[in-house]
C-alpha cells in the first residue's frame, strides 16, 4: 500500500463549494474522514453525493475550498487513491475482455507507453480472483451481467493496491450475492487499514455495511459515526421530511 502521512485523515475538506453552471451543488462543506473506516456518503437525489467523491478526485473544478488527502494535495497523493465509478457511466461495449480492463488499473504506474509485463498481469488476475472472477478473465466486458462488471470494476480498483477507495454506488444493479460478495471485500480492505468511502442509496443497509456516515443535502448535514450519527433526526434534516423513505429507515435506525 503507497505512503500516507502518519495521523492525517484519509479525507479532508474546508470551504468546498462546487458549482455547474453557475448553481451550487455543493455549498461550503467542512469535514475530516478518518482512515480506516468503511464511510457511506448519503443523501438525496441531487444532494451532491457523487460530486463530492469528484471533487476529491480532482473532476470537477472547486468554486472556493480546499481538499487534501492523508494530509496531502491530490497531485501528490494520486497514487493513493482508486475510483469505481457508476457503472452507467461506463461504455460496456468497448472491446476489451475483463483482464483488460483490470489491468487498465496498473497504467498509473506503467504509464501509457510501457506494456504491462507478467507481474502486471499476475496481478490483475490475482485482483479477479478476489472478486471471484478470474474463470471469466478472457470474457469480453460486454458480455458480462451487471453484477459481474461490477466486480471487474472493483478488481480494476483492488489491483492499484491503493490507501483509500472511492466508490460511486458499488451496490447499484447487482444481485444479492454479488451485494455480499463486495460487503466481505470491503471488510477484508478495512482489516488491511484501507479507507472505502462509498456513495449509498439503500438506507436500511447502512448499519450492517458501514462504521462512518457522511450525510449530504448540498450542505453537510451530519458525519460521524454511524452509531451517534444515523439517527431519525438527521435522517429528516437529510431528506427533508419524505415520511416514506424516512419510515423505511427507521429499522435501520433502531439496529445503529
Amino acid at each position: 500500500m503507497p505512503h500516507a502521512q502518519p495521523e492525517a485523515p484519509a479525507i479532508e475538506v474546508h470551504d468546498l463549494t462546487v458549482a455547474y453552471h453557475r448553481k451550487p451543488v455543493l455549498w461550503d462543506v467542512d469535514t475530516a474522514i478518518p482512515r480506516g473506516r468503511l464511510v457511506a456518503v448519503v443523501g438525496p437525489n441531487g444532494a451532491g453525493k457523487s460530486t463530492l467523491l469528484k471533487a476529491v478526485l480532482g473532476l470537477v473544478p472547486l468554486a472556493s475550498g480546499w481538499v487534501q488527502v492523508f494530509g496531502r494535495d491530490l497531485r501528490d497523493a494520486r497514487s493513493l487513491v482508486a475510483y469505481v465509478p457508476q457503472r452507467e457511466s461506463v461504455d460496456w461495449d468497448f472491446p476489451v475482455s475483463a483482464l483488460d480492463v483490470v489491468t487498465m488499473g496498473r497504467y498509473g504506474r506503467l504509464g501509457w507507453i510501457r506494456r504491462p509485463a507478467r507481474s502486471d498481469t499476475e496481478a490483475a488476475l490475482a485482483s479477479l480472483d478476489q472478486v471471484g472472477m478470474k474463470a471469466f478473465a478472457h470474457r469480453q466486458i460486454s458480455q458480462l451481467s451487471g453484477g459481474q462488471q461490477q466486480r471487474v470494476f472493483i478488481a480494476r480498483a483492488l489491483v492499484q493496491d491503493a490507501a483509500l477507495y472511492l466508490m460511486d454506488e458499488p451496490f447499484a444493479g447487482v444481485d444479492a450475492a454479488t451485494e455480499r460478495a463486495i460487503v466481505e471485500l470491503l471488510r477484508a480492505m478495512r482489516a488491511q487499514g484501507r479507507t472505502v468511502v462509498a456513495v449509498h442509496h439503500d438506507l436500511q443497509s447502512v448499519p450492517d455495511y458501514f462504521d462512518y456516515v457522511v450525510m449530504l443535502n448540498m450542505r453537510l448535514v451530519a458525519a460521524g459515526p454511524v452509531a451517534s450519527v444515523f439517527t431519525r433526526e438527521n435522517l429528516q434534516k437529510t431528506y427533508g421530511g419524505r415520511l416514506t423513505l424516512l419510515d423505511e429507515a427507521a429499522e435501520a435506525v433502531r439496529k445503529a
